[in-house]
């Protein structure tokens, strides 16, 4: 029976079980926790500083009033690039290629920076509904329009990480199997072929880690809006 290619995204089961939980579950395992000692070893001196470097990063657009959700935004891109990365080792499933699971993280956050912006300043958040200067007669139709893209947001975020991640593995795998193909027939165009694919692979390891920075980076933006 010839399978198709998107077969890959389909969820698995074991025994009628999803096994989504466990593929979601298994990344907080392999990160191993920071001991009380005075001296860590390497890994964990390495881990510390991409963490500290990173929330760095993320704050650097936040005002104060936003420092508050760094550890939930740096917990959410170490769990994004750690899905990410291992969907992309053989016999592995990816749950971020999932549209349900990312407009299930995307949604509740996009959603609570709303509610902040309404609950601390709602002038400025219903502000920006509406440029300043308008003519008159455009104030309805942007005000619809700015609507529109405001609660297109949270579809935007999962759409792009599903679409980055999908479009990554699909050719992948096109180019994957036409490298076994050429193979017993012309092998220097398998190699060729082979080593496009080894150069793809660098390139998609790239596309998973700068999509969980893009999902996480654009959440602080919204945020900054809003606080």
């Amino acid at each position: 029976m010839t399978l198709s290619f998107f077969d890959q995204f389909m969820s698995p089961t074991h025994l009628g079980v999803p096994l989504m939980a466990l593929a979601l579950t298994l990344p907080w395992i392999l990160y191993p926790t920071p001991t009380a000692r005075w001296l860590n070893n390497r890994f964990l001196a390495l881990q510390g500083w991409f963490i500290n470097r990173f929330t760095q990063q993320l704050l650097l657009p936040l005002s104060l009033g936003g420092h508050k959700w760094a550890a939930l935004l740096t917990s959410l891109m170490i769990f994004l690039i750690t899905l990410n990365m291992l969907g992309l080792l053989p016999y592995t499933f990816t749950p971020t290629t999932q549209l349900s699971l990312n407009l299930g993280l995307a949604t509740p956050l996009w959603l609570a920076t709303v509610i902040i912006g309404m609950r601390n300043q709602p002038t400025h958040a219903l502000g920006h509904l509406l440029p300043e200067g308008t003519p008159g007669p455009l104030i309805p139709v942007l005000i619809i329009i700015e609507t529109i893209s405001l609660f297109i947001r949270p579809l935007a975020l999962g759409v792009r990480l599903t679409a980055n991640l999908t479009a990554g593995h699909l050719l992948i795998q096109l180019i994957a199997t036409a490298a076994f193909v050429l193979m017993p027939l012309m092998p220097a165009v398998a190699l060729l072929t082979s080593a496009v694919l080894v150069l793809l692979t660098l390139l998609e390891i790239a596309v998973a880690m700068i999509q969980a920075y893009v999902f996480v980076l654009l959440l602080t933006l919204y945020l900054q809006e809003n606080v």
